[in-house]
């Protein structure tokens, strides 16, 4: 099986929560070439999605100096963007975040006619809706949050339906995400609305659904969300497919089910920053990056799939990496709110606060 290849285990996860909880650290990697020739390239991306061999890669191919940090949440990499945007060339935001740097002129036009690599980019990926023809955003790795059910405590089939999890028989056993609008977004999709809704009484509505749940929830758990189901504290809810994979790559029967309603898309993206003083340099790495060959590498290394279409071959024996393509059209990939941000995450502070 291809899987057991493929790198990601629950130790790398816990890791990996280590590595992004250490975000603040930073590194450079170079070769005698690259400090001759005096050129770097300033990224910041989550910690766990390039090892050091790859940028070393990129340097001796190059002779570009990587100066690489890490951030734990897109709120972290927008901070410090907003802070110091002349300090970073390439970041890697998520979806909505996207389009929300985007209008605050935080990010800057990417020239596509740089990267000879673009057309190995999956199109199922591109053109959505945070950066319509992808001006702004190239994407990256790519996955899609579902429903995971213990096979070996409750029937797969019985959950089909984000609704699934308010039966009041699971009371004290949901895991659901740590994040404010994938938590939300099962409510307004359970409501027939979109994920992305911006009508404030809809999410007031979904505020309302998602108390009668909260009976259900056990834990929120974004850090490490394989490990619940991996101990046994939790045999329903969310969960991204790759930590899904990873879960069934440690011997759990756990099946991860697309709901009818669609599952949560979500993508991070390349960017390049609007003050960046290496855009030259930025365009390089990412035309690197989409290399089938680094690609695969990636995915080994993380357990999640790029977007490079060609390098996602290699693993399409890993189920939960592959929804059908009935699945992936019913996904709603996650867009920008614009100023009703502040209502979803007050009303999620709420919720976990137990109001």
């Amino acid at each position: 099986m291809i899987w057991t290849t493929f790198g990601l285990e629950l130790t790398s996860m816990k890791k990996w929560a280590t590595l992004l909880a250490g975000s603040a650290c930073a590194l450079s990697l170079f070769s005698g070439s690259a400090a001759a020739d005096d050129k770097e390239l300033v990224f910041m991306n989550w910690g766990p999605y390039i090892n050091s061999n790859i940028l070393e890669k990129f340097t001796k191919e190059t002779g570009i100096k990587v100066i690489y940090s890490t951030y734990e949440s897109n709120e972290t990499l927008y901070a410090k963007l907003k802070t110091h945007n002349q300090g970073y060339d390439l970041v890697v935001p998520s979806t909505y975040f996207v389009a929300k740097m985007r209008d605050e002129g935080m990010l800057q036009k990417i020239d596509k006619t740089k990267l000879k690599n673009f057309g190995n980019l999956d199109k199922n990926y591109l053109d959505k809706p945070y950066d319509p023809n992808n001006d702004y955003s190239i994407p990256h790795v790519v996955a899609i949050t579902g429903l995971a059910v213990n096979a070996d405590m409750y029937d797969p089939n019985d959950f089909q339906s984000w609704a699934d999890l308010w039966k009041p028989e699971l009371e004290g056993q949901v895991m659901l995400m740590d994040d404010t609008r994938e938590v939300f977004h099962i409510a307004l999709r359970k409501l027939g609305y979109s994920g992305n809704s911006k009508d404030p009484k809809q999410i007031d509505e979904a505020y309302a659904e998602l108390q009668k749940l909260m009976p259900n929830v056990l834990v929120f758990n974004s850090d490490n969300p394989g490990a619940p189901y991996m101990s046994g504290e939790v045999g329903v809810g969310m969960l991204w497919n790759g930590s899904a994979a990873a879960a069934q790559n440690e011997g759990l029967n756990l099946k991860l089910v697309f709901p009818k309603e669609g599952g949560i898309g979500w993508v991070d993206n390349f960017a390049i920053s609007s003050g960046a003083k290496n855009v030259e340099a930025a365009h390089k790495m990412i035309d690197f990056l989409l290399r089938p060959e680094i690609a695969e590498q990636i995915s080994r290394d993380t357990g999640y799939l790029t977007a490079v279409e060609e390098s996602n071959a290699k693993f399409k024996d890993v189920a939960p990496l592959f929804p059908s393509q009935e699945d992936l059209d019913r996904v709603e990939w996650q867009d920008a709110v614009g100023d009703l941000t502040v209502k979803y995450e007050d009303y999620f502070l709420k919720l976990k606060a137990g109001q």
